[in-house]
């Protein structure tokens, strides 16, 4: 996806409309959780499901060689003896 500039105005309530083009092609549906970020003076939206995602793979590259749910049936295994 490509660079693009729409200009629009704060509603009522702080409220802003996110255009039909990029709810769009982001997959955005109404009822879809958004994170928020305030990142040098910008506002950036992320929906949850992306962040999500990329907590994900950070998880799966530093763990390929671990499972870390055996590693916590361990420790409570150990901690019930």
């Amino acid at each position: 996806m490509g660079y693009s500039e729409i200009m629009t105005k704060i509603n009522d309530g702080g409220r802003v409309v996110i255009p039909v083009e990029y709810r769009k092609a982001l997959g955005i549906d109404v009822g879809d959780e958004m994170l928020m970020f305030l990142e040098d003076e910008e506002i950036r939206l992320v929906p949850r499901r992306v962040t999500l995602k990329r907590a994900q793979q950070l998880v799966k590259r530093y763990a390929k060689s671990r499972s870390l749910s055996d590693e916590l049936i361990q420790d409570r295994r150990a901690s019930n003896e």
